[in-house]
Formats: structure tokens, sequence, C-alpha cells
């Protein structure tokens, strides 16, 4: 993970998911969406959903209708 840089909208791995805090999880959401991001704990499936429905996917660095 050492070459690993943290950057919007660059998709992770689960395993990778799981080694990164909420602090660099956020440093991977659009600045937009990052208010919406409930931690780590609350989002094990590697997504969270914002306040229109739509889900922000770690797995996929975007959404997950797109």
């Amino acid at each position: 993970m050492d070459s690993f840089k943290l950057k919007v909208g660059r998709p992770i791995t689960p395993e990778q998911f799981d080694g990164l805090s909420d602090e660099q999880l956020e440093r991977l959401i659009p600045k937009a969406y990052r208010e919406y991001f409930p931690g780590k704990d609350f989002c094990s499936d590697g997504h969270f959903y914002l306040h229109d429905g739509t889900a922000w996917s770690f797995f996929r660095g975007g959404f997950l209708d797109e």
C-alpha cells in the first residue's frame, strides 16, 4: 500500500478498504459528497448512500448507477 496514492475517484479493492482509515477514505470522495460519508463502519459493503438516494462506491470510484 506504500505506492497507493489517495486520489478522488480512484477505485480501491476490498483489501485496501479494510486497511484505510475514515480520514483516508474521505479523501477518495469528491468534496461535494464528503459530508454524507457515515464512516467506514456504516459502509462495510464498500458504498454509502447520499441524500438523493444515489450510492457512492469505493470499489468503483464513483456512483453505483454510472
